[in-house]
C-alpha cells in the first residue's frame, strides 16, 4: 500500500497532555498555547474537556478557555464530552466539534469510568442524538488497543467491535489509542488490518503513547497500513498514569520532523510548533519532551 502524502495532525496536548499535570494551570498559559497552536498550522487542537472538575480538576476552566481563543478559519477547535452534560457545557461554550470515548478492555472501562463497555456505548446514544440536532461532529476514540494495564493483551476483534459501535453510532472518524504504549509494528498493522475490515482506512486514525519508546515506529507502522490521521502532542505532554515514570502522548514535533523527512504534506511550520512547545513548558517548569525540539533549540 503506498504511503499517505498527506498527513493531519489531531494535536491533543492543550487537553490530553494538561490534564495530567500536577499543578494549576492558568486560563491564559491554556489561551496562548492554543492560539500559538493554530498559528504554527495545526489543522486541528483539542483546547479541552468538559468534565467534572472534581474528576480532572485541570480542565476547570474550558468555557473560559473556548471564548478567549483565536479561532482561526479552517482550524478545529475541539472538546472531550464524556456525557450529556458535558455536552450541553460545551454548546453554550459554542464547540462544533467534540470527541466520546469508550475502552476496548473491560477491565479499564470499569477502572476508569466504573461501568462495562457496554453500558458506556449505550450513554453515548443520546449525545450523538443531542450532538446531531445542533450541527455538531462528533469523533471517537477507543482506548487500550494495543493492551491494557489490568487484562494484558487485547484481541483486535475486541477493538474492532468496539470502533464499530461507535461508527455506526455516527463518529466520522474513530481514533485507535495505545493508551499504555506497549504496541510494537507488528501488532499495531494487525490491529489495523482487523479493525480496517469494517471500517473504511480513510476513517480511522492512530493515536499512540512512547511509553516504551515505540511510537514513531508504530505511527510507520499504521502510515504503511493507509492511515493517515494521528494524534499527537506538543513536547510530548501528558504523562501515563498507568507506568510509572514513563512518557505519554507521542510528541508532534517529532512526528513532523519523521513526516517532513519523508516528503509527507501536514501543513505544520516547525519553527512556531517548537516555539509553542517551549513556551508551554517553561510555564510548567518542566523539561521538553521531544527529542526533535531538544535538537533544534541546542543548536539555537
Amino acid at each position: 500500500m503506498p504511503l499517505p502524502s498527506h498527513v493531519r495532525l489531531v494535536e491533543v496536548g492543550p487537553r490530553d497532555g494538561l490534564q495530567n499535570e500536577k499543578q494549576a494551570i492558568s486560563v491564559e498559559a491554556k489561551v496562548q498555547l492554543v492560539n500559538q497552536l493554530s498559528a504554527a498550522g495545526l489543522g486541528y487542537i483539542e483546547v479541552g474537556s468538559f468534565v467534572s472538575p472534581k474528576w480532572v480538576p485541570q480542565m476547570a476552566g474550558s468555557a473560559e478557555v473556548f471564548a478567549q481563543i483565536q479561532r482561526l478559519p479552517g482550524i478545529t477547535y475541539g472538546a472531550l464530552t464524556p456525557n450529556l452534560k458535558g455536552l450541553e457545557a460545551a454548546i453554550e461554550a459554542g464547540v462544533t466539534e467534540v470527541a466520546v470515548f469508550a475502552a476496548a478492555s473491560e477491565a479499564f472501562s470499569q477502572k476508569n469510568i466504573n461501568c462495562s463497555i457496554a453500558d458506556s456505548l449505550a450513554r453515548f446514544q443520546p449525545v450523538m442524538e443531542l450532538a446531531q440536532q445542533h450541527q455538531i461532529t462528533v469523533r471517537g476514540y477507543v482506548s487500550c488497543v494495543l493492551g491494557c494495564p489490568y487484562e494484558g493483551e487485547v484481541a483486535p476483534e475486541q477493538v474492532a467491535m468496539v470502533a464499530r459501535e461507535l461508527f455506526a453510532m455516527g463518529c466520522y472518524e474513530v481514533s485507535l489509542g495505545d493508551t499504555i504504549g506497549t504496541g510494537t509494528p507488528s501488532s499495531t498493522r494487525t490491529m489495523f488490518e482487523v479493525v480496517g475490515r469494517d471500517i473504511p482506512r480513510d476513517k480511522l486514525a492512530g493515536h499512540f503513547h512512547d511509553t516504551y519508546g515505540q511510537g514513531l515506529v508504530n505511527i510507520y507502522a499504521s502510515l504503511q497500513e493507509g492511515i493517515s490521521v494521528y494524534d499527537s502532542s506538543v513536547a510530548g505532554l501528558g504523562g501515563c498514569p498507568y507506568a510509572k515514570g514513563a512518557t505519554g502522548n507521542i510528541a508532534t514535533e517529532d512526528v513532523l520532523y519523521m513526516l517532513n523527512g519523508m516528503g509527507i504534506e501536514t501543513g505544520i511550520d516547525m519553527a512556531r510548533l517548537i516555539a509553542a512547545g517551549q513556551g508551554i513548558c517553561e510555564v510548567l517548569g518542566k523539561a521538553n519532551g521531544s527529542r526533535a525540539a531538544k535538537a533544534v533549540l541546542a543548536k539555537q
